[in-house]
């Protein structure tokens, strides 16, 4: 065989490899792609019954309630025009709480109630950690030399 052909073999068993390992990366990344929405979003219709998605906003005061299980949570999450409620079964984050920001990751079921699969608490930009005690808020870290 000819050193021509030999390279244009090469050149299309690369090709089909990398064309191969494009189609197997683009269907594990649709199993995972989840739209984000708002309870708006959700109000308003924009989407569907056990469409995978994400859900965010703010945990409303005073709607957390704890089954008697202890482990199921049911919540309703707002963003200050529309609320959602929303249903958990595991064990929520530490920063979870009223009044605190939270992403959901989950499904719409017929009723109206999303249903998380994962929790995610989210902190603002002034977060201290618990073992940084009563250090001031302002005070920001050396730079290092």
């Amino acid at each position: 065989m000819k050193a021509k052909h030999q390279r244009l073999i090469l050149a299309l068993v690369a090709l089909v490899g990398v064309g191969g390992a494009g189609v197997l990366a683009a269907s594990a990344l649709r199993d995972e792609a989840a739209y984000f929405r708002t309870p708006v979003e959700v109000a308003a219709g924009k989407t569907e019954v056990g469409e995978a998605m994400r859900l965010g906003g703010m945990v409303a005061k005073g709607s957390i309630a704890r089954k008697a299980d202890g482990l199921t949570i049911r919540f309703v999450a707002t963003d200050g025009k529309a609320s959602v409620p929303v249903e958990y079964k595991g064990i929520v984050p530490d920063l979870f709480g009223e009044e605190s920001g939270m992403v959901a990751d989950g499904r719409m079921r017929a009723d109206g109630t999303f249903v998380a699969d994962r929790i995610l608490a989210k902190h603002d930009e002034r977060y201290m950690p618990p073992q940084m005690g009563d250090m001031p808020k302002d005070m920001k870290a050396a730079p290092k030399a």
